[in-house]
């Protein structure tokens, strides 16, 4: 037995994993984006397998670049108490869990045993004996163990494919924080365009009561046959119906941020209802470079660590062209009297060698390991599908960033020479230099400018959101609590 238990040990330091190794999937990809800040560069490729520092944007909480306290206090509720979050992380728990339970393969089972019995043969089993003889006791008790020699490593490729999902797992809750916290973010900044727009509107709608009170006072004086009141009553009542309905907007984008911070819909209406002006947006955001971006997109990573569970899948499948060998062994005592279990000559042991090749299965086996291939090649594919829907996020988010300041420079010079207009349209009506057409063209002109510039700024601030999103940069090491039902 000891020359078979060396022989063992030694085929145990020479075992290897049979299956391909995982090899991190390398892409070409441009030294910067198109349309960044950064110098051009030539068009030279990076290795984006290559792990260095990421960009300065990475390691900062983004929503502080607005310098909103509420916004701040929203997104720290939303880390702690969103339900989706909750989810993922009960995810990732369920795979370390897993993991936990792959890992005991490698070691042998353990049990242990015993039974007490009492048993009767009848008179026909045992002819002749009387009945007193024919009764029997037995008592054994056992401990035994049995252990996967691991010859050609199937129970460490499945180790490795569940310490890659749980991988996964990590990065699927991160990339779920950067798209909660971009909802939130891109919500509260919704809520304050929205406010400002309704600020807009209610301002310009008593600009135009005004108006339609002289031309009615006109009206009463006899200058005018009606034609003026009717139209710039119109006009008053198209603007004042903006109200409600961004009024609903401003309800619906209060309602949507108080669910994602986990509260019910109308919590947060008494603390959110009283405006506030649009956060300042950074006139710049260094996007760093392509490379960097994929070294922190949690997205990459996850479809990343997925290649590599398949990749360690195929190994477990291939494991099974060849024998699995398992040791068994077990020590006990058995005797008919409980008073001579542990005597010196009840004891009992077994040593087994197990081998189990179902090689007559070889079409099967095969069958399985050419589908994990598929998987593996289906990984890899899902891989460097994300890795260029990153930069496509990226690249778009930064071209729509950079040409809303842009925009925004000339909707507020519309917005102000509108303005100007206006008021001056209105003072010439009054000495009668102009006619009532030319008000309200001015007015209305006055109105679309200065709730497109609202827009415009709002739409800015959500864009540089989804920049940030895109970089996915500024995570602390925030978990929801772990909170477990009871269970009867």
């Amino acid at each position: 037995m000891r020359p078979l238990i060396t022989a063992l040990a030694a085929a145990l330091l020479a075992a290897c994993a049979v299956g391909p190794e995982h090899v991190r999937p390398s892409m070409a990809v441009p030294e910067t984006f198109e349309g960044s800040d950064v110098p051009d560069a030539t068009a030279a490729t990076a290795n984006a397998a290559v792990g260095t520092a990421a960009t300065a944007v990475a390691d900062t909480a983004f929503w502080r670049a607005f310098g909103d306290p509420q916004l701040n206090a929203l997104v720290e509720d939303t880390l702690v108490a969103n339900h989706d979050l909750r989810i993922a992380l009960a995810r990732f728990d369920r795979a370390n869990a897993l993991l936990r339970g792959r890992r005991f393969d490698r070691l042998p089972t353990i049990d242990a045993s015993g039974t007490a019995a009492s048993n009767r043969a009848s008179a026909d089993q045992v002819p002749g004996v009387p009945r007193d003889a024919r009764d029997t006791d037995s008592f054994d008790i056992g401990i035994g163990a049995s252990w996967e020699l691991d010859l050609f490593g199937r129970v460490r490729r499945s180790v490795e494919a569940g310490r890659a999902d749980v991988a996964a797992s990590a990065e699927d809750l991160r990339a779920l924080q950067v798209a909660i916290v971009g909802e939130v973010a891109t919500a509260y900044l919704d809520l304050r365009g929205l406010q400002e727009r309704l600020r807009v509107a209610t301002e310009n709608a008593g600009n135009q009561q005004q108006t339609l009170a002289l031309v009615q006072a006109r009206r009463e004086a006899g200058q005018d046959s009606g034609f003026d009141s009717a139209r710039a009553s119109a006009q008053a009542a198209s603007t004042s119906a903006r109200i409600p309905v961004l009024e609903a907007e401003i309800a619906v984008a209060t309602h949507r941020i108080a669910v994602l911070t986990g509260r019910t819909p109308e919590a947060l209406r008494a603390q959110l209802t009283a405006p506030r002006a649009l956060p300042a947006v950074p006139r710049s955001i260094d996007p760093g470079t392509p490379a960097d971006l994929l070294r922190v997109r949690p997205d990459v990573a996850a479809a990343e660590h997925r290649l590599h569970s398949a990749t360690a899948r195929v190994g477990v499948a291939t494991a099974d062209l060849f024998p699995r060998l398992t040791l068994g062994g077990l020590i006990g005592s058995q005797a008919g009297d409980i008073d001579a279990l542990f005597g010196r000559d009840s004891e009992t042991r077994l040593v087994a060698l197990g081998i189990d090749w179902s090689f007559l299965d070889i079409g099967r086996v095969r069958a399985r390991i050419a589908a994990a291939d598929a998987d593996a090649e289906m990984e890899l594919a899902r891989y460097q599908q994300t890795v260029l829907r990153a930069l496509e996020d990226t690249g778009n988010a930064l071209v729509r960033f950079n040409r809303a300041h842009d925009a925004d420079v000339e909707l507020e010079r519309a917005a102000r020479d509108s303005a100007h207009a206006a008021q001056l349209a209105r003072m010439r009506f009054d000495a009668g230099a102009t006619g009532l057409l030319d008000v309200l063209d001015a007015e209305r002109s006055q109105l679309q400018a200065e709730d497109a510039f609202a827009a415009g700024r709002t739409r800015t601030a959500t864009d540089a959101v989804a920049l940030y999103r895109a970089l996915a940069g500024g995570w602390p090491q925030t978990l929801p609590p772990r909170e477990t039902a009871g269970v009867r």
